[in-house]
């Protein structure tokens, strides 16, 4: 099994960052002809989904998680000040992290004749959910 982090930049608070790339890149330099990528999130407030890069899909993506854990509702992990040894510039993103439950921070893609096997308009996305920030992503490959 061979395995690699891939760092990346997150320059907004919600962004759809399209790895397909690195993705293939990774299986090209260490993957086989058979088996599958692991591609996990190394964060808390980040999301890996496979899904359509589409401007008005990323849009309602969005919306979608607003209005099921919304920034401004009163979760308990915001009450910074009753947490013990927190510092008083910690994020107020417990939204982030609800959201990030939701879509789940690890997908599998099967690979097959050396290819990754996606669908015409899929692709691989790290969904920032608490930016800007820097990022890792872990790819492992597994052989069959």
């Amino acid at each position: 099994m061979t395995h690699q982090l891939i760092s990346l930049a997150s320059e907004q608070g919600f962004q759809c960052l399209a790895i397909t790339s690195q993705v293939r890149s990774f299986l090209r330099q260490h993957g086989g002809r058979e088996g599958a990528v692991v591609v996990s999130s190394q964060h808390t407030t980040t999301a890996v989904i496979i899904n359509e890069m589409e401007e008005r899909l990323l849009l309602d993506i969005e919306h979608w998680l607003s209005q099921i854990a919304p920034a401004a509702a009163p979760w308990k992990h915001n009450d910074v000040h009753l947490r013990p040894n927190i510092p008083a510039d910690e994020p107020r993103n417990a939204h982030a992290h609800l959201q990030a439950l939701l879509l789940g921070n690890q997908v599998i893609v099967n690979v097959s004749k050396g290819e990754l096997v996606l669908g015409t308009y899929q692709d691989v996305i790290l969904v920032e959910l608490d930016g800007p920030r820097q990022r890792q992503v872990s790819l492992q490959w597994l052989s069959s």
